[in-house]
């Protein structure tokens, strides 16, 4: 039988993860495509750590780069994570004309049509299925099986440390410092997890769905992000209250002018499909102007869901090795620049939680502020009293992003003001 090699690089979570997904599912892969797949090496920065592992059995495990092009496999899976040295290992890779296979959200982000014009200029295939959402197919679907559409959005729960902490104090009533704790403690948080709670892990992820979904280059720094860190039990109670749980969402919106890209925490109605996405789950709403809305759903990290896409893309490169065809169907190799569309002028409604001196006239005050800035108010409620303090939640109706940036700075600086404590968007039912 026809034998394809490949080397790993890097052997941490997903790597161990490939190694099984080839162990367990080697016969059913086999049978698939009439060949069999072989790992001859693995690269890491601590050979001795590895050498003994069963799973390792007959590969060669090496800290040297140059032992891994050297032998010439088929296909590299990058699972290193990072900027650096993946990106030049996975560029030299291709330029040795070797095809490969990466979950690396961070490199293809930041490079992903040159590096798919790298791996077409080469004849040979650049994959990342499981850059985004872990163990669901998204990119293809969304290259592919709605390639007749055009896609109006994209709104995503694409960040498993994010939504885990926030499924947490939803349904525990735990602070979101407690939830966090939690989350490392349960290994879905790092140690530092700015990446994650900031949003920028989800604005990478976002930044490679709209690159495909509007055909354009798109990247990281075209993202407009706000995190979850001032998320409190208050708002999680407060949501819930009006039948809402918060979500950090990565949204790409099309709209008549060019395309909006953001990441940020919203109020998302209980009856929204995504509401009920919990835990570390991820998943991805894609509404097309053909098919409509279609919801991605599953595993959005771990070791055997993220390998499980990495293996896809293995077995898709391996058959067109097989067909002699590598490097004809490449996703992100557009390089157009499309129109934004400024994320200030985009409409939502909005949620405040003040923080007032409990006085006489103090609503008057803050109903001109809002009024001042061409800001419509749906509901006003007065949630608790603390000494000489009052806590009042307001929903705004529909309004640009800039109008509420304006009225932040007119509420900072009334007499009456003690804090603005938090501000975080409304969905709406079918609408961003």
């Amino acid at each position: 039988m026809r034998e394809i090699n490949i080397a790993l690089l890097g052997f941490g979570t997903v790597g161990r993860g490939v190694a099984e997904v080839i162990r367990r599912n080697g016969k059913i892969i086999e049978d698939q495509i009439d060949c069999k797949l072989r790992i001859t090496h693995v690269l890491v920065r601590n050979t001795e750590k590895y050498r003994d592992l069963d799973i390792l059995k007959d590969v060669v495990v090496t800290d040297d780069f140059n032992c891994v092009i050297d032998a010439a496999p088929e296909i590299i899976i990058e699972v290193m994570g990072g900027i650096h040295p993946a990106k030049e290992y996975i560029f030299e890779a291709l330029n040795h004309r070797i095809n490969v296979v990466s979950a690396n959200k961070d490199l293809v982000a930041l490079f992903g049509p040159e590096i798919m014009h790298t791996a077409t200029e080469n004849k040979v295939n650049f994959s990342c299925e499981a850059s985004v959402a872990g163990g669901i197919p998204i990119l293809k679907p969304l290259h592919d099986s709605l390639a007749a559409n055009q896609i109006e959005s994209i709104i995503g729960i694409v960040n498993g440390t994010t939504n885990f902490i926030l499924s947490d104090m939803d349904d525990s009533g735990v602070s979101y410092s407690d939830a966090l704790r939690v989350a490392q403690k349960k290994g879905y948080a790092e140690a530092d997890p700015t990446n994650d709670v900031c949003g920028y892990d989800a604005a990478r992820k976002l930044a490679i769905l709209a690159s495909i979904g509007f055909r354009a280059n798109v990247t990281f720094d075209d993202v407009l992000v706000e995190g979850t860190e001032k998320i409190s039990q208050k708002d999680i109670q407060y949501a819930s209250e009006m039948n809402y749980t918060i979500k950090l969402l990565a949204v790409a919106m099309r709209q008549e002018n060019g395309i909006a890209l953001n990441v940020y925490p919203a109020f998302v109605p209980r009856s929204h499909p995504l509401a009920s996405v919990k835990g570390s789950y991820n998943a991805i709403y894609v509404t097309g102007n053909i098919v409509e809305d279609v919801m991605f759903y599953g595993r959005g990290a771990g070791s055997l869901p993220t390998a499980s896409a990495v293996m896809g893309d293995v077995i898709s490169t391996a058959k067109h090795i097989l067909n002699h065809s590598t490097g004809t169907e490449m996703m992100l190799t557009e390089t157009k620049r499309i129109p934004f569309y400024s994320s200030l002028k985009l409409k939502n409604a909005y949620y405040f939680r003040l923080l007032v001196d409990d006085m006489t006239g103090v609503l008057s005050q803050i109903a001109a502020a809002y009024a001042d800035n061409n800001i419509s108010i749906r509901e006003v409620v007065q949630k608790s009293r603390i000494e000489d303090a009052a806590e009042l939640m307001i929903i705004t109706e529909e309004t640009p992003r800039e109008n509420i940036i304006h009225v932040e700075k007119a509420l900072q600086v009334l007499p009456c003001m003690r804090q603005v404590a938090n501000i975080i968007r409304v969905m709406d039912d079918g609408k961003r």
